[in-house]
């Protein structure tokens, strides 16, 4: 297939390496590499806060087989980043002071977690979570500890409070909201999570903050909140969520949107000639909400990156997936296809709250915009198509009939 002669990719998590793959399976031929900051092959994140943190296995998801990069002659650079981008000279150079020209550039350099900017917050046992050492270590220090303090209570800290539990650790967790995910699910929804976690022992802080992080540089022994409080922990877990890493695109002078990300349109192209944007850093213009929209979960970055494959090698495609997730806790497993805004959708519950069995919907002007099933497998397709299609529907309809028959 005739392309560019040198795609440059730089970063190397998933959206990176499902790039890099699709491009092979493309048919392109040219010149392929990955500038990977970090000493491991590309992996997926979800295991670390699951499997990997739960102690049920020692491994991520690797993206690829160690031998397909060279099979595929990808030069996989490990433990090189890229230090700065110059745009007019279509190069990017290295920490290192090495150059790699590019005719085509894929920015794919994910997320880094955010700490706590309070006193204290950088002591020896204030832990986050991104990569596979985080998690591994996280995991023995569960093990050990006594009492465990989350920060946080959206995915990673639920999934997180969850691990620490079957470790045996007495766990807190402090949440600014009145309920944990209640930004993503809505107050009633998250009554459901916040109901598990309390049956399987957790402490719960809601509506406080961390003002300071208790220890010395031997450890930590707690956190102080805002009313005073102080809450005892062995390990703090910070899970406020996670900061795009655009520091190399700012610098390039590439356009920074709103939300932190990277300015790219519905074909993930920047404004920069050849330079395109995947994953957690990517604010597409996703023509399905008619506004620029950055997710940061394991299926965009995934499937974002098969996707810009086409479009690096001269396709103008846009990207029409909607989002996706899953989550793992105790013995409730969850979907959620979509972007619902729970402040103004109505919720329709197909099912029961109560025996965390159910399917949760949110509709506006009878469109449903996303759909959540909680431990019920059967109308997985059948959600993703009512989702993406769009589809005008009753609140009755949902409840009762077979959704099988209401997805196109």
């Amino acid at each position: 297939m005739p392309g560019p002669e040198r795609i440059v990719i730089i970063g190397g998590g998933l959206a990176g390496a499902s790039a890099a793959g699709a491009l092979r399976e493309q048919g392109y031929a040219g010149g392929l590499e990955i500038l990977a900051e970090g000493s491991r092959r590309p992996y997926e994140l979800p295991p670390l806060s699951k499997g990997v943190l739960l102690g049920d296995t020692d491994e991520p998801d690797w993206v690829h087989s160690e031998d397909f990069y060279a099979e595929h002659d990808i030069d996989l650079r490990l433990g090189v980043a890229a230090s700065r981008v110059e745009l007019g000279a279509r190069l990017v150079l290295d920490a290192g002071g090495d150059e790699h020209p590019y005719e085509r550039l894929l920015l794919a350099t994910g997320s880094r977690p955010r700490v706590l900017p309070v006193p204290g917050g950088d002591l020896p046992g204030v832990r986050t979570l991104r990569g596979l050492d985080d998690s591994l270590a996280l995991r023995e220090e569960f093990k050990s500890a006594e009492r465990v303090v989350i920060v946080g209570g959206g995915w990673i800290g639920t999934e997180a409070a969850a691990a620490a539990r079957r470790h045996g650790a007495n766990v807190t967790v402090v949440e600014q909201s009145s309920a944990p995910l209640s930004d993503v699910l809505g107050d009633e929804v998250a009554r459901v999570f916040r109901d598990l976690h309390t049956e399987n022992g957790v402490e719960w802080r809601f509506g406080s903050k961390v003002t300071e992080v208790l220890g010395n540089d031997s450890g930590v022994r707690g956190v102080r909140l805002a009313e005073g409080e102080e809450v005892a922990g062995d390990v703090v877990l910070v899970a406020v969520g996670a900061s795009p890493r655009v520091e190399l695109a700012h610098a390039a002078g590439l356009e920074i949107a709103d939300d932190g990300g990277v300015s790219v349109d519905a074909a993930l192209r920047s404004a920069a000639p050849d330079v395109y944007a995947v994953g957690d850093i990517a604010a597409q213009f996703h023509p399905r909400y008619g506004r620029r929209v950055r997710v940061e979960h394991w299926a965009n970055a995934k499937n974002q990156g098969a996707h810009v494959a086409a479009n690096l090698l001269g396709a103008h495609d846009p990207y029409l997936a909607v989002p996706y997730f899953f989550s793992d806790q105790y013995d409730l497993g969850c979907e959620y296809r979509g972007l619902a805004d729970v402040d103004t959708d109505e919720l329709v519950v197909r099912g029961d709250l109560s025996a965390r069995e159910f399917i949760a919907f949110w509709l506006r002007r009878g469109v449903v915009t996303a759909a959540m099933n909680v431990n019920s497998w059967d109308y997985g397709d059948a959600l993703k198509a009512l989702v993406a299609a769009e589809t005008q529907v009753t609140p009755e309809a949902l409840r009762s009939a077979d959704l099988n028959n209401l997805a196109p």
